[in-house]
């Protein structure tokens, strides 16, 4: 498993959204990533989400941050 955010973020994506932000500048990856991470920090339901599936809750703060791009 990767341990930097953008990696991590990648991960999380569908694999539509994975392949759009792998061709977006590093710059924008990463400020996506920390968006994710954002998300992922603030959102109360993804909290109880992640007690059932850590993968879950990330994949969709990951779909979230693209929506909100949109």
């Amino acid at each position: 498993m990767t341990t930097d955010t953008v990696g991590r973020f990648l991960h999380a994506l569908s694999p539509e959204h994975r392949a759009d932000v792998e061709r977006r500048p590093r710059e924008e990856q990463e400020r996506l990533a920390d968006a994710w991470e954002s998300e992922l920090a603030d959102d109360r339901d993804l909290d109880t989400l992640s007690e059932l599936s850590v993968p879950a809750a990330e994949s969709e703060a990951a779909a979230r941050v693209m929506r909100k791009q949109g």
